[in-house]
């Protein structure tokens, strides 16, 4: 082992390492299991087992292994230094891919190499956290101004535009995560905040008429002035800002409403009224929640054990390899598995959060809470879509579902944090 190598491997944060081998691990059994024929099993030996899902992503597996140590080849100055070519990068292929790559399921954002798809909109996540975390690192830079914000927004908003222009609004909503590292590193409250109240308002506008919306804001608005001290209640001008306040919300919940039945495309109002009502066209539209519920329903407290599965391993579960992997989990594992593995992602995730507090870089920090933000998005969607409290957005649960392109750029993610953790004494304090 040479000099570096040996500098690499006493630095590395093995807990991390370890986490991502065992979540790595435990995706390819289950792609496995859901592939599995009972009756025409397949060995690794077998030529045919690498055309089933399985011996795809165990050749996935195995360049991620190369590109892993591409990434600790290089000098961790690296990342910063070129943060916007990288990005540049990726915004040529968000730019081209409409007009040069194939549609898959609907969305025409991949690009095809002989036998291999490739979908930028994936890797583009990782372009964005750098080049955040390198603009954050110059010292001139403080969240707490409008005009810095305003240029963080559009380093974010960019690739959102081009990933929306492709017809992956999925994706696209992975960006919200950014939140996260933007409020670590200096954003006002208010903005979380604002977020989670337009969240807020608009489940409740897909839920709610207007004319109940605003019976409710009366309602509250009335039992908030008769709690107000007398000299607030006697000054007009607290009524004309509660008009004003009730007149946004109302305009907001209208437009809500109005978007969601004339911007929208039809697979999307329909993934959202699947939600909103479960038994929604049940065997079409909302065949696949259903059958996910029913498959982590079935696995009861134990499981059915590992290759047990009977809703997985009949295809009952579309996509069941990809977005749905959670729910093999469930059948064979039961509430015992589906339960460690939250637990275990939480740890990871805690972490990672922890690493990213210890270093000595804003940009290495800033970095890492990219990381974290990215990773619980995922993690949180693609488990809300399996047991149905969020509308199927495409989002694949990181290091567990089939694809090139997501453990590859969930594995480039998550190193480039540690190979940047691996020198932080080397890196000067801000």
């Amino acid at each position: 082992m040479s000099q570096s190598s040996g500098y690499m491997a006493s630095r590395l944060d093995w807990w991390s390492v370890g986490l991502y081998a065992l979540f790595v691990l435990m995706g390819w059994m289950s792609i496995y299991s859901a592939v599995y024929n009972p009756e025409a099993p397949l060995g690794i030996f077998d030529a045919a087992f690498y055309t089933s899902n399985a011996g795809k992503q165990l050749i996935w597996i195995g360049a991620s292994m190369v590109l892993i140590m591409f990434i600790f080849a290089l000098d961790f100055r690296f990342f910063e230094s070129f943060a916007p070519v990288i990005y540049g990068f990726f915004l040529l292929l968000l730019i081209l891919v409409p007009f040069l790559g194939v549609t898959i399921n609907g969305s025409h954002s991949w690009f095809k190499i002989g036998t291999a798809t490739i979908q930028p909109a994936e890797f583009a996540k990782t372009a964005t956290a750098l080049l955040l975390a390198k603009y954050l690192n110059d010292p001139q830079v403080s969240l707490a101004r409008f005009r810095d914000q305003w240029k963080a927004a559009l380093i974010i908003g960019v690739p959102i535009l081009l990933i929306i222009g492709s017809n992956e609004t999925g994706s696209a909503l992975v960006y919200v995560s950014f939140i996260i590292l933007l409020y670590r590193e200096g954003l006002p409250g208010e903005y979380p905040g604002l977020l989670l109240g337009g969240i807020f308002l608009f489940v409740s506008a897909l839920i709610l008429k207007p004319l109940t919306i605003f019976i409710l804001l009366v309602v509250m608005a009335g039992i908030l002035v008769l709690l107000m001290p007398i000299y607030l209640q006697r000054m007009y001008q607290t009524y004309v800002k509660m008009a004003l306040g009730i007149s946004v919300i109302m305009s907001l919940a209208i437009l809500v409403e109005w978007v969601v039945n004339n911007v929208l495309k039809e697979h999307q109002r329909n993934r959202i009224k699947v939600l909103l009502d479960p038994d929604f066209d049940p065997r079409g539209l909302g065949y696949q929640v259903t059958q996910s519920k029913i498959a982590i329903g079935s696995g009861g407290f134990w499981g059915k054990g590992y290759l047990g599965g009977t809703q997985t391993k009949f295809d009952f579960v579309p996509e069941q390899s990809t977005d749905f992997i959670f729910c093999t989990i469930g059948e064979e594992f039961g509430f015992i598995g589906v339960a460690g593995i939250i637990i275990l992602f939480m740890i990871f995730l805690w972490r990672l959060m922890y690493l990213a507090d210890l270093q000595r870089s804003r940009f290495a920090r800033a970095y890492g809470f990219g990381v974290v933000g990215i990773l619980f998005f995922h993690f949180l969607v693609n488990i809300g879509m399996t047991i149905g409290l969020m509308p199927i957005m495409g989002i694949p649960l990181p290091f567990f579902s089939y694809g090139g392109s997501s453990l590859w750029s969930f594995t480039i993610l998550l190193f480039i944090f540690l190979k940047l953790d691996s020198h932080r004494s080397d890196m000067l304090s801000r």
